[in-house]
């Protein structure tokens, strides 16, 4: 049994209260019953299984009950190892928070976040791969995820944190397969930011604070995972650098997208199942 911490008991007394369950509140928020997620998750807001070469990542059953779903899942039985329930979320702080913390009611024990990163980084090229040592709050839906008023809640600027553990297996196991593969690894101090648009007027202020890359998702799902009692960590990949103006607006050859490609479809699921691998049975 998962240990809640107890502003997620809060939320979930709140469902009870306005008529909710719990079984309701999972599948809502997943889309499919609780009882089809594992104790091992991979969530993605953009990525799906059909991006990651078969004979790396292995089979992928389709779970979802209408093509295209808002939340899609598949159960994957990969080449080795126990099999991993497959969520995409679709892009943004809230949907994936809403997935994260619905993942609270299932048997999830681990969730590895994977996607792409935009680099602030003159050392980071296109298709690298990055850990992030944490990610600083600059998305709102991290407000809800605060004790005490809306009104006064402002977690701009705060840290979240990736499980210690499971960062230290995901680290362990990415510089060794990066290495192997020719692959750059890094490690990063992370901005978790809501616009793409409005991003580019923003990345000075995004230095100051330390951070050398830029997403969506994190700062939400560190801190949601925290609270519904369960691990996660992020496995990212260099999409673009605003630095070197190679950003996702232009600016990008061919030849990057091409490798970035290849180094997801064939490097990631080794990572991600060496770092599963490494946990307790």
């Amino acid at each position: 049994m998962k240990k809640h911490h107890a502003l997620y008991q809060t939320m979930l007394d709140g469902m009870a209260r306005y008529g909710g369950t719990l079984e309701g509140a999972a599948e809502e928020g997943l889309g499919v019953p609780a009882s089809c997620i594992r104790r091992r998750v991979i969530l993605a807001p953009w990525w799906e299984p059909s991006m990651f070469a078969p004979e790396a990542f292995g089979r992928a059953e389709y779970l979802s009950p209408v093509p295209n779903a808002e939340i899609m899942v598949w159960d994957v039985t990969p080449p080795k190892g126990e099999a991993v329930t497959f969520i995409k979320t679709h892009i943004g702080a809230p949907v994936c928070m809403d997935a994260a913390l619905s993942l609270g009611l299932t048997a999830c024990e681990e969730c590895l976040f994977i996607g792409s990163v935009g680099a602030l980084d003159p050392a980071m090229r296109l298709g690298d791969i990055v850990v992030p040592e944490f990610s600083v709050c600059g998305d709102g839906a991290s407000r809800y995820l605060l004790p005490g008023s809306l009104a006064e809640n402002n977690p701009f600027g705060m840290r979240a944190y990736p499980d210690a553990a499971l960062n230290g297996r995901l680290i362990q196991a990415a510089k060794r397969i990066a290495g192997e593969e020719g692959v750059g690894f890094h490690t990063a101090r992370n901005f978790s930011i809501d616009t793409i648009f409005a991003q580019f007027s923003r990345i000075d202020a995004i230095l100051a604070l330390g951070c050398n890359t830029v997403e969506m998702e994190t700062a939400a799902v560190f801190r949601a995972a925290e609270l519904a009692g369960y691990r996660m960590a992020a496995l990212f990949s260099v999409s673009d650098n605003a630095l070197q103006n190679k950003s996702l607006l232009g600016g990008r050859e061919a030849e990057e997208r091409a490798y970035r490609k290849r180094v997801r479809a064939t490097v990631f699921p080794k990572i991600l199942y060496a770092c599963f691998a490494q946990g307790k049975a």
